[in-house]
């Protein structure tokens, strides 16, 4: 082991102690091997020196080699793996295509259940079942950079559906709701628009701005929704109240009644963070897809009295703190690497480019256009 001074880093060596920035947040690991990036990042901060193991060179000079394969994991063709099994090749679906594929399926049974709720009993046995599936397989999604395959603009309300309910069941699993919640927040996500089913389609899918008129109509899809799922025994009364209450907010600003602060069930005001991201992530007939880290920040600006602040935070901060390593764009056209996110401002990290390190909270002129991949 050996201490040196930062100037004389050079790639391929290995950390053998936490690297940590001067007001305290983590940089890298101890065990990482350094490449150009990591060295960079660890100047801009001002870090000293750092501790690293002692190597010879033709050991460092194979690090470095390895680099870039080490950086190839899980390499697919459209989320499959060709596999060599007694010299025969066989196809195997990756667990992210899994994923999709069962999204795919809770899609379909979302929209046939919707389709057709408002002349016969939704098949909750059905949809909790799928849904089940999918949560089983939630270590594959994330929330800022998965997209559905085969976007249609007509399934909008049944993307928004099954996207708002994963996503809540991570956000109370998340917020400290006991395990018995997770999976009545999850159906709450699932059924919070139910009403839109009793709405005109012509009003649901109007590429114009709504009249007053008709933003009063669509409003009604909370209490139509409560109306349609009061009579199911079935259905956890959390689960109703979310389909009533996920527009209101706690300052009294939201509808239909105008309830405040602790009046909102806690399912309502998860569901109802996880439905306005979704709503402004996902592409609508009048209007393209907005970056997730611009959302982020307007659910935190929108918390200051109207959201419940202590689920934006929960939210904001889990979502950003699973994102070093992913590929992004910025709003100026430049393409780079997430390398380090400051707790306090998440939405604005540092980002490697090829002309060096963009720290956003500097650069509020910059912000992260879209989120490219993992």
């Amino acid at each position: 082991m050996a201490n040196i001074s930062i100037m004389d880093v050079q790639p391929g060596v290995k950390l053998t102690s936490h690297v940590y920035s001067p007001l305290g947040g983590l940089l890298l690991q101890k065990g990482k091997v350094l490449d150009l990036r990591d060295v960079e990042l660890i100047r801009a901060f001002l870090v000293p020196q750092i501790e690293v193991e002692d190597v010879s060179i033709p050991a460092m000079v194979e690090r470095l080699t390895a680099l870039p394969v080490n950086e190839q994991v899980d390499i697919s063709l459209a989320g499959e793996q060709m596999k060599q099994v007694n010299n025969k090749e066989v196809l195997a679906v990756s667990p992210q295509t899994s994923f999709h594929q069962e999204y795919e399926r809770m899609l379909q049974l979302t929209r046939n259940a919707f389709q057709s709720a408002f002349v016969a009993e939704l098949p909750l046995y059905d949809l909790r079942h799928q849904l089940e599936i999918l949560i089983d397989l939630l270590p594959y999604y994330r929330i800022l950079t998965f997209v559905p395959r085969n976007f249609k603009e007509a399934d909008y309300f049944y993307h928004n559906a099954i996207l708002t309910s994963l996503t809540s069941y991570l956000l109370a699993k998340w917020h400290g709701l006991p395990q018995k919640d997770w999976m009545q927040v999850a159906f709450a996500g699932l059924l919070h628009d139910i009403g839109n089913t009793q709405l005109p389609l012509a009003l649901l899918y109007k590429p114009t701005p709504l009249t007053p008129q008709e933003t009063e109509e669509m409003r009604r899809h909370t209490t139509y929704g409560y109306q349609q799922l009061r009579k199911l025994s079935a259905i956890n009364e959390g689960v109703k109240l979310t389909a009533l209450q996920h527009h209101e907010k706690i300052d009294g600003s939201g509808y239909p009644f105008q309830l405040t602060g602790d009046q909102i069930h806690v399912y309502a005001k998860i569901v109802g963070v996880a439905d306005i991201y979704h709503a402004m992530t996902l592409r609508r007939c009048y209007r393209q897809t907005q970056s997730p880290y611009l959302v982020l920040e307007e659910l935190r600006s929108e918390s200051f009295g109207k959201l419940d602040p202590g689920v934006v935070h929960t939210f904001v901060d889990k979502t950003t703190q699973f994102h070093q390593g992913t590929h992004v764009r910025l709003n100026d056209g430049r393409v780079g690497e997430i390398v380090f996110s400051d707790r306090s401002q998440p939405t604005r990290p540092m980002v490697f480019t090829e002309e060096g390190i963009i720290n956003l909270m500097q650069h509020r002129q910059l912000h992260i256009d879209k989120v490219i991949s993992e």
